[in-house]
C-alpha cells in the first residue's frame, strides 16, 4: 500500500474559495484504494461553516519552535466521503473571517507555520507517506524544510514531494530578510538557484526549485509557463525543470454536476432527450431574470470572477456589437468594480436581452449551465479551468480561447469534418471572438441539426475524475517506484 498525504490551503468540502479546494477534496476519493492510503491535511480555519467544524474530532496537540517562540500545534481529524483528512489548528493563525488575509507578510507567516507543522505532525499521528502531494505556494516551503532540517530524522529519509501549481500567480513573496527570519531557513537557501527571486524571497519558486516532480493543471499550461508571457518570472526556472514537469487536467465531480440528476435546474435531461428537454430551462430561466422569453433565441452564458485573467477586457469591448445581434447573455459573478458595473449598464440598455447577476449564487450557475446555448470562456490565461468541463457536460457549447486547459478540454468546430466539441479563438483580440461568436450564432440558427451533433459529442466526452486519477496514479507510481 502507497502512502500519500495532501497538503493544502483549502479544500471541500470544509473550505472553498477556488478550484484548488475542489482537485484536493476531490482526486483522493477517486484514487484506487486497493493501492493507495490517501490522506489530506488542512488549516483548521474559524471560518469553516459550523456543521464541517462539528464533524471534527480533537486528536492530541504538542508545542514546536517556530519564528523565535514555542508555538501550539493542535490536531484535529474527520472522515468524509472514506478519506481521512487533518487540520492543524492554532487560534492566532486560523481565526480571521476569511481564508485569506490581505497583508502578504502575515500570508507567509502563517502558511510557513503551517508547513513546519504539518512535518512535524507526521510521528505524532503516525503516519510516514511515501509521497507528499503540496499544492500552490502556501505549501512551497514543504520540500524545502524537508530537504533542510527534517532530513536526518530515519523517519523522514526517503519521502518523495510533488508540487502541483494551480495558478503561477501567487508565489508567496516577501523581502529576503523578513522570510529569513520567520523560516529560520539558513543562508545557503537564499540564493538566486534556490528562493531567491529578483530580491525578494519567493516560497513557490522553493517548491519548484526542491519538489521530486512538478505538475500542473493541463498540458498545454504547462507548455505555456515556461514562456516569458504566462511565466510570472519563473519560466527559466521551469525550463530548466522541465524533464521533471507534467500537466494532468483537473476534472469534474460528475455527481455534483450532471443534468440528469441536479436538483437546481427546471428540466433534467441526458444526451438522449436534450433536444426536447434542455430548451425548457431555457424558457425557465428566461422567465425567472425577466428576459424576452423566446425559446429559439440563443442564450449565451458567462459564470466567472469579473476580473482582467478571465478576457472581461474583451468582452467590455464588443459588448454593444454583440448586444445588436439576435443573443440574450446571462451573467453571473462579482469582482471588479468596472466589470461589476459594465454588466450592470447593458442590463439596464438592454433590459430584455442581458441578464447581469453580480453575485454568486451556486443554484443560479446549474441553471445556468443548462439553460443557455453557449458558453463564453475568453480568458487572458486559464491554467485549467472548470467551467468549460461543466458547460460540456451539460450540452452547453464553449467559445473560447485558446490558452491552457481551455486549448486542451475544447476541440475547434470543423464544419468540413463535422467534428468539434465548441468554438476557439488564438490572439487575444476582441474582434476576433466578436467573428468567433458571431460563426457559432450562424451554425446555431442556419445549422441546427450541425449544432445538436456537436451537443452529441460535448456530452459524450468524459472529464470525470476517474481519468485525471489514473494520471497521478501512474506518476505517484513512477515516483514512489
Amino acid at each position: 500500500m502507497k502512502k500519500v498525504l495532501f497538503v493544502a490551503s483549502e479544500g471541500v468540502p470544509f473550505i472553498k474559495t477556488g478550484g484548488l479546494a475542489d482537485v484536493v477534496g476531490s482526486l483522493p476519493k477517486y484514487l484506487d484504494k486497493r493501492y493507495f492510503d490517501v490522506r489530506v491535511i488542512l488549516p483548521k480555519y474559524a471560518c469553516m461553516k459550523q456543521e464541517m467544524k462539528d464533524k471534527l474530532n480533537y486528536v492530541t496537540h504538542f508545542y514546536m519552535d517556530y519564528n523565535w517562540q514555542n508555538v501550539y500545534v493542535g490536531i484535529f481529524e474527520a472522515k468524509v466521503d472514506g478519506v481521512q483528512y487533518y487540520f492543524i489548528d492554532n487560534e492566532f493563525y486560523w481565526s480571521g473571517p476569511k481564508v485569506y488575509n490581505d497583508d502578504p507578510r502575515y500570508e507567509i507567516e502563517r502558511y510557513t507555520y503551517f508547513c513546519k507543522a504539518v512535518l512535524s505532525a507526521l510521528p505524532v499521528i503516525d503516519f510516514r507517506p511515501d509521497l507528499i502531494h503540496c499544492h500552490d505556494w502556501q505549501t512551497g516551503l514543504i520540500p524545502v524544510y524537508l530537504h533542510e532540517r527534517f532530513a536526518g530524522g530515519e523517519f523522514y529519509r526517503g519521502i518523495k514531494t510533488v508540487l502541483t501549481i494551480h495558478n503561477l500567480k501567487f508565489q508567496g513573496k516577501w523581502d529576503v530578510k523578513t522570510v529569513k527570519d520567520i523560516t529560520g531557513l539558513p543562508d545557503y537557501y537564499f540564493t538566486p538557484d534556490k528562493l531567491e527571486s529578483y530580491k525578494d524571497a519567493n516560497l513557490l519558486k522553493g517548491g519548484i526549485v526542491f519538489a521530486d516532480a512538478i505538475t500542473t493543471v493541463s498540458d498545454t499550461y504547462a507548455e505555456e509557463i515556461k514562456m516569458p508571457f504566462y511565466g510570472e518570472g519563473l519560466d527559466g526556472l521551469l525550463r530548466a525543470r522541465s524533464g521533471s514537469l507534467r500537466g494532468i487536467v483537473n476534472g469534474i465531480d460528475y455527481t455534483d454536476f450532471d443534468p440528469t440528476t441536479d436538483p437546481f435546474i427546471a428540466k433534467k435531461y441526458d444526451a438522449k432527450n436534450f433536444r426536447k428537454e434542455k430548451v425548457k430551462n431555457k424558457k425557465a430561466l428566461q422567465e425567472e431574470l425577466g428576459l424576452a422569453v423566446d425559446e429559439k433565441k440563443m442564450m449565451i452564458g458567462i459564470v466567472s470572477r469579473l476580473t482582467d485573467q478571465k478576457g472581461l477586457d474583451l468582452i467590455a469591448y464588443i459588448m454593444d456589437e454583440l448586444c445588436q445581434d439576435n443573443v440574450q447573455i446571462v451573467v453571473l459573478g462579482s469582482g471588479e468594480e468596472r466589470y461589476e458595473n459594465m454588466f450592470r449598464h447593458f442590463d439596464w440598455k438592454y433590459a430584455d436581452k442581458v441578464s447581469a447577476n453580480i453575485y454568486y449564487s451556486d443554484p443560479l450557475s446549474h441553471k445556468i449551465y443548462a439553460a443557455c446555448d453557449a458558453y463564453l470562456m475568453p480568458s487572458l490565461f486559464e491554467p485549467c479551468g472548470l467551467s468549460q468541463l461543466i458547460a460540456l457536460h451539460y450540452g452547453t457549447i464553449p467559445i473560447v480561447r485558446e490558452t491552457g486547459g481551455l486549448k486542451d478540454t475544447v476541440v475547434p468546430y470543423n464544419e468540413y469534418e463535422n467534428t468539434g466539441t465548441g468554438f476557439s479563438f488564438v490572439n487575444y483580440n476582441a474582434h476576433e471572438m466578436l467573428r468567433t461568436i458571431r460563426y457559432a450564432e450562424q451554425i446555431y440558427y442556419d445549422r441546427r441539426r450541425e449544432w445538436n451533433k456537436m451537443i452529441d459529442r460535448a456530452m459524450a466526452v468524459d472529464f470525470s475524475w476517474k481519468v485525471s486519477a489514473n494520471k497521478y496514479q501512474e506518476m505517484y507510481d513512477w515516483l514512489i517506484g
